[in-house]
């Protein structure tokens, strides 16, 4: 398989992104950063409008069922919507942006999907927040993998 395919799938993944993708592009597979952030970039923004339609699908479904889950859900709505909405609407997309450029353990384009549903920010908006926070990830992780790969050359 080509070495960008694997980076590329492994961006796509739920845990690692490309948190996990860059790295092993750079330094298992010793490929250019421009490439490995192009690749990984895309590979992590791919299941973003899926995850979205599924799980606006399946919250919509849930919150109609006449259990405790459905009444979960409803009680989340109801109480994002009485205390969250003003301060929502108003920083929604610096907040999805920030959750994903933070490139640390759950966050990412994967926990960003799950906060626009929950924040139900309008799906074109929270994609845009998305595209830009994996943007600022992938810039951040490349440089500090670079970085650290320049270090050991020099001290090792």
């Amino acid at each position: 398989m080509p070495d960008l395919f694997i980076v590329f799938i492994a961006a796509m993944a739920p845990i690692g992104e490309l948190r996990a993708a860059i790295p092993l592009g750079l330094t298992t597979y010793d490929l250019s950063w421009p490439s490995v952030y192009a690749v990984a970039v895309a590979g992590n923004l791919i299941p973003v409008p899926l995850l979205l339609l599924a799980l606006r699908r399946a919250g919509a479904k849930t919150e109609r069922m006449d259990n405790r889950i459905g009444a979960l859900l409803r009680w989340r709505t109801q109480r994002l919507e009485e205390h969250w909405s003003g301060l929502a609407q108003r920083y929604d997309f610096l907040a999805v942006v920030l959750l994903v450029a933070i490139p640390l353990p759950f966050t990412g384009a994967w926990t960003g999907s799950l906060a626009v549903w929950s924040l139900r920010v309008p799906s074109i908006r929270g994609v845009a927040a998305i595209v830009v926070g994996v943007a600022i990830a992938g810039a951040i992780v490349t440089a500090l993998t670079e970085a650290g790969m320049s270090l050991l050359r020099v001290t090792g």
